[in-house]
């Protein structure tokens, strides 16, 4: 053999066994992303359940090596869904497994848990069952993350801790296998949403993680217990002063094998955010232009850390003891940007781009600018004594302070037209109708993620007015109390940005010629502020 032909030789040798070790390494990862905001009875809705859902697929398939093909996203679905579509994913792993490759099964959920079941809407998935059914699945590893109340009942079993006491064999999950389970609070706690992060604590800080604030190692990979880690550890602290108390996650693992599990690749998709080791060290929160905090970011002096956000605009806020300093910076698809500095400005607290809607456990103001129309019932009546108009008028709203999602407003409104008297046995005389009123209102909401619907009562204060232009006609005005219902929806497009759509119903007794009760509607919008 010449030397040339055993140089090929060995060059081919290499590289079957580079592809086989490249083929020992490769996982092929399937993952149940579950979101569902509604509990059934015994339950209030929650906020962000299904937005939280939304992130963590999105993640997983930006940065997670897992397939569109191999992800699965349920929203509001109930467990017959949620079982149909893991039986489905098992398949295909067990096909996979067939062929000989390595696979892992993620399962997400964020929702209610009560009476050791995950609830999705009105259905029920008893906790021992899902286990029993995650123990057996044809995955080599099987993770299961549970952001709900009390989920830490998954983990009443050996091996079960809170805080993440044991490191697992670095380097790549060439041989691991087994189950882990994480969950977002302890058996006997209550899972925290916050409106300023939009999302669950626990979910927002795992996604955060994710992103890279979790990368302890700095070698641009997010593992599975550096996530977790970093989970712990963030939800405790932000909890620790909440109403509710501290939030404890807990974990259970029956992993034999070594290797710690990759969970994100901060360099998979080669967008993001660069914040050099000569930037000032401190956290560093990145929101997007719906006001949502996407990502978190400890640096330490001297230290370069990198945040795989996704393509798009960012508002940069550091805090310092007297100030903020806070500035924009844009990522653009398949390039890494660089956080500078200098572009960077100081600002007042007041500017602080990250803010809840509400405090925990407290009441909060709204106020805002209302239109309306009002219209009688009777045809006759709004033809001839009183008019169908537009209505503009202010509004503030006291969220909270009775009662939780519970709403009191004042409102005053004006409007009014020109128009001719038409009367069966007069007509002619040109006059301005206008209306004024004053009102408050008492309603209850049932938020269901940026939505929330409500119903409540209302008592009005009308004022009407006839003003003729011709001298020869008395001006005429009628005023009464009028009492009402009120029904609609509040929509939250951002976080201190609300429109509502509303519609109200009242009556009255009219009593200057004769005795009869009138009733009119009113439609309108309302757009209101958080200070």
């Amino acid at each position: 053999m010449t030397p040339l032909a055993s140089s090929f030789r060995a060059l081919a040798v290499a590289l079957v066994l580079v592809a086989s070790v490249a083929h020992a390494d490769t996982l092929r990862r399937f993952a149940l992303v579950a979101g569902n905001d509604e509990g059934g009875s015994g339950t209030r809705p929650l906020r962000f359940a299904r937005e939280d859902a939304r992130k963590m697929h999105a993640l997983l398939l930006r940065l997670g090596g897992v397939a569109p093909g191999d992800a699965k996203l349920l929203l509001d679905e109930e467990s017959r869904d949620f079982l149909a579509a893991l039986a489905e994913l098992e398949a295909r792993a067990r096909e996979a497994q067939a062929r000989g490759e390595r696979t892992a099964l993620l399962v997400y959920y964020s929702g209610h848990a009560k009476d050791g079941s995950l609830r999705l809407g009105d259905s029920r998935l008893p906790f021992e069952d899902l286990k029993r059914r995650l123990s057996g699945a044809p995955a080599d590893i099987r993770i299961a993350i549970f952001d709900s109340c009390r989920s830490g009942a998954l983990t009443r079993t050996k091996g079960a801790r809170r805080a993440p006491a044991f490191e697992i064999e670095s380097g790549a999950a060439r041989d691991a296998r087994g189950l882990v389970i994480l969950t977002s609070s302890a058996a006997d706690e209550d899972s925290q949403e916050s409106d300023a992060l939009r999302g669950s604590y626990f979910s927002h800080h795992l996604a955060s993680g994710l992103l890279g604030d979790a990368d302890r190692s700095g070698d641009g990979r997010v593992t599975l217990f550096e996530a977790y880690s970093h989970a712990y550890a963030r939800t405790v602290a932000d909890t620790a002063a909440s109403t509710a108390g501290a939030q404890h996650p807990t974990f259970s693992y029956d992993l034999a094998g070594n290797g710690d599990l990759v969970l994100t690749d901060l360099r998979a998709s080669g967008e993001g955010l660069l914040v050099p080791g000569a930037a000032p060290p401190g956290t560093y929160y990145f929101v997007d232009p719906g006001g949502m905090v996407v990502a978190e970011l400890d640096k330490a002096a001297d230290v370069e850390r990198r945040v795989a956000l996704a393509p798009g605009t960012y508002r940069v806020k550091r805090r310092l003891p007297d100030r903020l300093r806070i500035g924009e910076v844009q990522v653009q698809r398949g390039r890494a940007a660089v956080l500078e500095e200098a572009r960077l400005r100081d600002a007042p607290f007041s500017d602080d781009p990250v803010k809840g809607v509400a405090r925990d456990g407290g009441a909060w103001w709204t106020l805002g600018f209302s239109g309306t129309v009002q219209s009688f019932f009777d045809a006759p009546t709004r033809d001839t004594l009183f008019l169908s108009v537009g209505l503009l008028g202010v509004e503030a709203q006291l969220h909270d302070y009775f009662r939780e999602d519970w709403v009191w407003g004042v409102d005053a409104a004006v409007g009014g037209k020109q128009a001719v008297l038409a009367l069966p046995t007069l007509a002619g005389p040109g006059y301005r109708y206008s209306v004024a009123s004053l009102g408050t209102t008492l309603t209850s909401e049932w938020p269901k993620g940026s939505l929330a619907p409500f119903v409540g009562a209302r008592m009005a204060y009308l004022m009407m007015r006839r003003d003729f232009q011709d001298e020869a006609f008395p001006d005429q005005k009628f005023a009464m109390f009028s009492p009402g219902l009120v029904a609609g929806v509040r929509w939250n497009p951002l976080p201190r940005l609300h429109v509502t759509g509303r519609a109200r119903a009242h009556f009255f007794q009219y009593t200057v010629d004769e005795q009869r009760s009138l009733g009119y509607w009113e439609l309108g919008a309302l757009v209101t502020y958080q200070p």
